[in-house]
Formats: structure tokens, sequence, C-alpha cells
């Protein structure tokens, strides 16, 4: 007896739909639909709602919060030029934690039911339709949560005055980055290093997905040999 493979309806909610692919979801899903407009992932329209988020939510959201974090270091003792290294130091270390999460998680191999679905939802649904402008940067009230035990091991290493200026140099790193993927999807950058990062990353969207997993820098790709051979191009708008 043979049984038919599954067939997606992108007329319909995607999310319920995507795990039914099993073995055959990753090749589906790393074959990208180039287009504005966005697919519908929940039947509910609240769940559908909490999916969306403007770009601009990020930093509106969360650089007062990385001012406040900075402040808060700096009323415990520290002086401006300790916490202005301490954030520096915070940024570089989201850059190993940006590369980390998209080489290790995001693109994690998956093919049961479940493992596809969260797939999907985690970065998938970015690799299927990467034009998608309301599901580029990552939703506030996740990154509250995930917020949670980043703080935890930051102030396990760090002392009580530290913790702040090093969890807020590491948020301000997150904007950075976030705004940055934004930019490089949604931008059309005419110089170098923007000109260069675009063309970078959307190499790894649409010619080698398994390569180039760095976004606001190609350092840690070149530290840990999964920068993409330097004669692969690719023109997109």
């Amino acid at each position: 007896m043979v049984v038919q493979e599954f067939t997606v309806d992108l007329n319909k909610p995607l999310v319920f739909q995507v795990g039914h692919l099993e073995e055959h979801y990753q090749e589906w899903v790393h074959q990208p639909i180039v287009s504005k407009e966005g697919p519908r992932f929940f039947r509910n329209d609240v769940m559908e709602l909490l999916t969306l988020t403007k770009w601009w939510a990020v930093p509106v959201i969360w650089l007062p919060v990385v001012c406040w974090l900075f402040v808060k270091s700096i009323q415990m003792g520290h002086t401006i030029q300790e916490v202005i290294l301490m954030a520096l130091f915070g940024v570089f270390v989201w850059t190993l934690i940006e590369y980390s999460l998209h080489r290790f998680l995001f693109h994690i191999e998956t093919k049961s039911y479940w493992s596809n679905t969260a797939h999907y939802l985690l970065h998938g649904c970015h690799h299927k339709h990467p034009m998608d402008s309301l599901r580029l940067v990552f939703p506030p009230a996740g990154t509250a949560i995930l917020c949670v035990p980043f703080w935890n091991v930051v102030a396990f290493f760090a002392t009580p005055s530290s913790t702040p200026a090093l969890f807020g140099g590491g948020l301000l790193g997150y904007v950075m980055y976030d705004c940055t993927h934004y930019y490089l999807h949604h931008g059309q950058p005419s110089k170098d290093p923007a000109k260069h990062l675009k063309r970078y990353h959307l190499n790894h969207h649409f010619r080698i997905q398994d390569k180039g997993f760095g976004i606001t820098s190609s350092l840690w790709d070149a530290v840990f040999g999964t920068l993409p051979s330097s004669k692969i191009s690719v023109k997109h708008n």
C-alpha cells in the first residue's frame, strides 16, 4: 500500500500543518517563498496577533531597559567608563550567543510532528518566508521570558553591581542584532559593511543554508569554520 505524502496547503493556517511533513519537513522549509505577504499561522485571531511584531517595537521597548540597567550599575558604584567597558563586553558575548543559537538551535534538524512544529515557529517560518516583515524580529513577550534565565546566568558569574551593566550590554547586542537582521532583509545598503552583510546573509538564505550563521558579524563563522566561500554571491531585493 502506497501512502501519499502530506502536502501543505498554503491557503490555510500553517503551524499545525507542517508537523505532518515529518522527514520531508527540512527539505520543504528550506525552499523559500519570496513574498512580502506573510502566511497565516493560526486560525485563532489572538494567537495570530501574538506572532506579528513591527521591527521598531524592539528598540522602543528594550533600549529604555538597557539605559535603566546601565544607570543601575552606576548607582551601585561603578564609573561611566567601567559601565561602558562592561557594556562592550556584553555586546561581544552576545555575538557568540547569536551565532550559537542560530547554528545549533535554529538550524537543528527535526522530523517528528511536534519538533517540526516547534522549529517552524522558532526559525523555520523565517527560512520559508524570508521577506515576511512582521515575523522577522523576536516578539517582545518571548524576549522577556528568555531574559530571566540569561539574567540568572550573568548574576551567577558577576557581582551584584556589575550584573546590570553586563546584562544591559548583552541586551543592547540583541537589539542591534534584531534591527540589523531586519535591515538586511528590507534595507538597500549601498556601502560596506552593510552591503557586505546583506549579501552575506542572503547567501545563507538562498544559496548555502548550512554556513554563514552570523548576522551582525562574520567573526564567529571565521573562528568555527562555517564561513561560506567568498565566490558565492546572491542578489535579491
